[in-house]
């Protein structure tokens, strides 16, 4: 950051600049120091399968992971560990493993004498979780901390032993009762969680560590790894990042969701190693890893931005900032979709099928799905056709036509010497250079304007940012469109593109709408689709059901991908109800905490069903599992018909 202040977590919120760690040897490959963020996954298969999990692995390496990570749910798991390694090495593959461990410290100090890394969750390392609430003393919070340093200790002796790595990885759906009792479920518990262990490491001058801060939700996620680096920089740390969203799903919504989350952390150069964690084949994951972090091997040289000094935002909390209502843009409004349709020959309502919209020639009727666009930009066109009444359309100013829910957009200080101007709402672009005094000055009290906020900088979101910034210093309260163009990318790298562009705006509580405007990118439908998905990851809009879903590994109890198909084709059409489904006990009944209902495997063939964190019913056979957790919804009131 360009002046110290005590909320700081990066380097600097202008300049883009890796956050310096200390390098970590894991096997073959290191972490942090100046090394490339390393890739990595996790295999599926049940780890007793040796065959099975070693082909998953080579998959996963050959499609570019640097580092298999593989559960070890029980000694028996653990000591199977140095088959599969064995086999890995006579094959040729000398990639480094990692035992992921949970409930069981035994299994962990076996697996620190046959693979590379342990990683252990200290939720659930040294306690147990009844989701009950202790009171504790501050003397009788010390016996507790002393009872974990007894147990954890004999790992990190073992690890110093063997030159294993460790990553101590906090889940925020595995939080212990102890955590949860003494800092609530907060983003400060799962900090506190990590430097508990970590300040046993330290004692034992151990120091092969890497931390992660994993949650569902992106914006706690983004809030605990700041905070960590906060920590860390006031007590002159600097511990390698392994970044993750936990259970993001699959498909467009997973790649959705683990974009915001880790790409806003990398935007501001945070992380050493990232996982997806998608509810498909480990290898999928890779490719989406390596977009995200390709995208900032030549980030440092941008151009340069003016520096705003302190951030005037807290960056621990989501608080979105202050803007007045114009017509429905800002305030308390949901931020506003801007569809681009310029680029048509021609413009006719079934043109507008892609922007949600369907229009009944037989009826003379418009049907609105659940994301709808709430604006289409038209250039210099006209329509010659009644638009739907939600529906506002955007024209240049110089061809506005003045008809209904028609609004003209101006290029930046034009507007202060137009003659013409709407009565209702219009549209003003301009990127952090033209945002001058002047500018804001005629804008601050005009109850019409609305900024779209435009970039052309290689560190794109920085720009944008310091133009709120400088928005908040100069109290003023317009709505913000953010505006990004892209060209000629695939639709994986504009769908990860954008999520780290618009969601680290937005999960910042900056932005009152935004604009994707992709010049041969993909489909329009496709544009529309993922603004609305930008929305609901970033959890600032919610137009569809939201699932909560285990990328699954070899403590899953019941297909996952199989299952989350399924439930999905039942329960798509609930707009914002929010279902886990966990193929495990580890984090499923953590993460139900953030969900309305939970499907979470407890036993083979047996599913336990969960509103939010109360069990329901336990051991329901898996044939009827999902017709009761429809039951369920039903029951509670949530269930409509599709």
């Amino acid at each position: 950051m360009d002046a110290h202040d005590e909320n700081q977590y990066c380097n600097s919120l202008t300049r883009y600049e890796r956050f310096l760690t200390r390098p970590v040897k894991i096997g073959s490959v290191e972490i942090g120091g100046t090394n490339e963020i390393r890739l990595q996954s996790m295999t599926t298969t049940d780890t007793m399968a040796t065959e099975a999990t070693v082909e998953q692995s080579v998959r996963m390496i050959e499609a570019g992971c640097e580092i298999v990570r593989i559960t070890a749910p029980s000694k028996k798991d653990a000591e199977n560990l140095r088959s599969i390694r064995d086999e890995l090495r006579g094959r040729g593959f000398g990639t480094p493993l990692v035992a992921d461990i949970h409930f069981t410290p035994n299994a962990a100090e076996i697996a620190a004498g046959i693979v590379e890394k342990v990683r252990v969750n200290p939720g659930n390392y040294a306690d147990k979780k009844k989701f009950e609430h202790i009171e504790y003393t501050d003397a009788s919070y010390q016996d507790e901390l002393i009872r974990i340093r007894e147990r954890f200790t004999p790992l990190v002796l073992l690890c110093k032993e063997h030159g294993t790595a460790m990553r101590i990885g906090t889940n925020h759906g595995s939080l212990s009762d102890r955590i949860l009792s003494r800092y609530g479920d907060t983003p400060q518990g799962m900090v506190e969680s990590a430097m508990e262990f970590l300040h046993i490491c330290i004692d034992h001058d151990f120091h092969d560590i890497v931390l992660s801060m994993k949650a569902s939700n992106t914006q706690v996620m983004v809030q605990a790894y700041r905070l960590l680096v906060n920590r860390m920089m006031s007590e002159g740390m600097n511990y390698p990042l392994h970044l993750g969203v936990t259970e993001a799903g699959e498909g467009e919504d997973g790649r959705i969701k683990s974009a915001v989350g880790i790409g806003t952390l990398l935007e501001d150069g945070l992380g050493d190693t990232i996982r997806v964690s998608l509810t498909e084949e480990p290898e999928y994951e890779i490719p989406v890893a390596k977009i995200l972090a390709d995208r900032y091997k030549d980030r440092g040289n941008h151009e340069a931005i003016a520096s705003s000094g302190i951030n005037p935002i807290n960056p621990f909390e989501y608080n979105r900032r202050l803007s007045h209502e114009v017509l429905n843009v800002g305030d308390h409004n949901v931020p506003r979709i801007i569809q681009d349709l310029s680029g048509l020959d021609e413009i006719s309502p079934a043109n507008l099928h892609a922007e949600g919209y369907n229009y009944s020639v037989p009826l003379d009727k418009w049907n609105l799905s659940d994301q709808a666009c709430d604006f289409i930009y038209v250039g210099e066109k006209g329509l010659n056709f009644e638009i739907p009444g939600t529906l506002g359309v955007i024209q240049e100013h110089e061809s506005w036509t003045h008809k209904e829910r028609h609004y003209p957009i101006f290029e930046g200080i034009s507007y202060v010497v137009a003659t013409e101007k709407s009565a209702k709402l219009n549209f003003i672009r301009t990127d952090l250079e033209s945002l001058d005094i002047p500018l804001i000055a005629e804008i601050k009290n005009d109850p019409t304007a609305v900024l779209v906020l435009t970039t052309k900088n290689g560190h794109g979101m920085a720009e944008q940012r310091a133009a709120f910034f400088r928005l908040i210093e100069e109290e003023c309260e317009v709505p913000v469109i953010i505006k990004r163009d892209y060209e000629d990318l695939d639709e994986n790298s504009l769908q990860l593109y954008a999520s780290t562009d618009l969601g680290a705006l937005l999960i910042d509580g900056l932005g009152d709408g935004i604009w994707i405007d992709a010049n041969k990118c993909g489909s329009r439908k496709m544009i529309n689709s993922l603004s609305f998905g930008i929305l609901q990851a970033t959890r600032t809009r919610i137009s569809k059901t939201e699932y909560i879903s285990c990328p699954s590994c070899g403590r899953t109890l019941f297909d996952l991908q199989e299952t989350t198909a399924k439930i999905r084709e039942r329960t798509s059409h609930l707009k914002g109800v929010k279902i886990g489904i966990m193929g495990c006990i580890v984090n499923g009944p953590g993460e139900m905490a953030d969900a309305d209902y939970g499907y979470v495997g407890t036993g083979v063939g047996k599913i336990t069903l969960y509103k939010e964190k109360e069990v329901v019913k336990r051991n329901v056979p898996e044939v009827e599992a999902v017709d009761e957790l429809i039951a369920l919804i039903n029951d509670h009131g949530d269930w409509i018909e599709p």
